[in-house]
């Protein structure tokens, strides 16, 4: 009898977040050739399409729609006994550095697992923006970092991929006005550098309405109808949400961002990051 392969079931879930075969190979790291062709392999495993055409894409059909929970507790039992193994003995402390988007989305409810199997271990948490982040791993205070991607590093052990989407409070802007209200982090910040390169190749006349050295900032702007930004999935909660199309918003590129591990990081840092390699792009957004 043919066995649910959890790589299958990641790749099936990639699709089921992204919403596309395109987005589940940027998920998962695979070509889209390879995806259609797991999900291929899945559906001769399940014995029923799982995918069917919907509109210009593909949507689930009813036994993908079942097969939805299943997978997602699969791959939790598969995640909680990997852990389980690796934990039962490890000792120490994992310093971690995280950006506020995964903060808030999907990191917790991972270091929550980790922490059960992995009793012994201190964690300590530090989140800030991606270019501290990346000079503390390097200046070695930190383990284990996740960070926004310009170019790669030696140092990455896994590549998370997501969409960069417009947002703004779900009251709308406060005033409509000529030029587009923007609220951005300060310098440098890559969601600045790829809204502003999307306005200006677009021909879109804005403004920067309000700026902020960090993401709580940036969120009561936005949450007050000052101003709309740029953000990933992850940033659409607690009355923010994607911006309407009738605002005619330029198109933007997928976010880049990096899980670095220190060189000589101990055993539990590298469990963590496989950890989060594996499952922290399955964890789902907010929307």
């Amino acid at each position: 009898m043919d066995t649910l392969d959890p790589d299958l079931l990641r790749t099936f879930l990639a699709f089921v977040d992204g919403g596309s075969l395109a987005q589940a190979a940027a998920k998962v790291g695979r070509s889209p050739s390879a995806v259609t062709a797991q999900m291929q392999r899945l559906e001769e495993i399940v014995g029923e399409p799982l995918l069917a055409p919907q509109g210009r894409g593909r949507g689930l059909t009813p036994a993908g729609e079942d097969l939805v929970g299943h997978a997602r507790r699969i791959l939790a039992v598969h995640r909680e006994a990997w852990l389980a193994l690796k934990g039962a003995r490890a000792a120490g402390r994992v310093a971690i550095g995280t950006t506020q988007d995964f903060a808030d989305s999907g990191l917790p409810d991972l270091l929550r697992a980790f922490a059960t199997s992995h009793p012994r271990v201190r964690i300590e948490l530090r989140v800030g923006r991606s270019a501290e982040l990346a000079q503390a791993l390097e200046a070695g205070g930190l383990d284990l970092a996740i960070v926004m991607r310009k170019t790669a590093a030696p140092d990455e052990v896994g590549v998370l991929l997501e969409p960069m989407i417009w947002l703004c409070s779900n009251k709308g802007l406060a005033s409509r006005q000529e030029e587009l209200p923007l609220a951005l982090l300060d310098p440098y910040c890559g969601f600045r550098e790829a809204a502003l390169a999307a306005l200006d190749a677009a021909g879109r006349r804005y403004r920067i309405a309000a700026g902020s050295a960090s993401l709580a900032g940036l969120r009561t702007a936005v949450n007050a109808g000052v101003a709309l930004t740029l953000r990933t999935p992850r940033f659409a909660h607690s009355g923010i949400v994607e911006a309407p199309r009738e605002l005619g918003l330029p198109p933007v590129p997928m976010a880049e961002f990096a899980i670095r591990l220190r060189a000589g990081a101990d055993v539990p840092a590298s469990d963590l990051a496989a950890l989060l390699g594996a499952n922290l792009a399955l964890s789902g957004s907010p929307g």
